[in-house]
């Protein structure tokens, strides 16, 4: 297996819904893809054929396939070690987590299942000052963790929320 190949099955943070929102199938992919997308042919992140890692990698949609995150051109290019890239997978699911627990103890609702338009949402809510924060510190918090991982997603993926 090549170090792309570990490299996308060792992080998997586009098939979580951390880094893509949706992905949308061609119509040739949509018999042997049955279940997984709606009637466009289109199916939200998480994926519900990830389970810590890609179970249908070698059968995933041709968009997945495509689908190249700075991180991934850089071990490709020789620019970033696998090592290095696996600890940049780690920081960000670390920053991932965190958001994800200052959330669950915040009462924000949000509509989205997804954790990349969870942050849209939630800098949207952020921009339009509708969220009243009970301790202004936690949305503190909040707001210099997400930007901590815009930051570090611009900078290792080369993409940002």
């Amino acid at each position: 297996m090549s170090e792309s190949s570990s490299i996308c099955l060792a992080c998997g943070l586009c098939c979580d819904g951390t880094l893509i929102g949706f992905v949308q199938l061609n119509p040739d992919e949509k018999p042997k893809l049955d279940g997984l997308f709606d009637e466009n042919g289109i199916f939200l992140q998480p994926c519900k054929k990830y389970c810590n890692g890609c179970t249908i990698y070698e059968e995933r949609p041709l968009q997945c396939g495509l689908f190249k995150c700075g991180l991934l051109k850089s071990v490709e290019q020789k620019e970033v070690t696998f090592d290095a890239a696996v600890e940049s997978v780690k920081e960000i699911k670390l920053l991932k987590a965190s958001i994800e627990l200052e959330l669950a103890s915040l009462t924000i609702a949000l509509d989205s299942k997804s954790f990349f338009y969870k942050i849209l949402e939630l800098k949207k809510l952020f921009n339009l000052n509708k969220i009243k924060p009970e301790n202004m510190e936690d949305f503190v918090q909040l707001k210099l963790v997400m930007q901590k991982l815009d930051d570090l997603l611009l900078k290792e993926f080369d993409l940002t929320f």
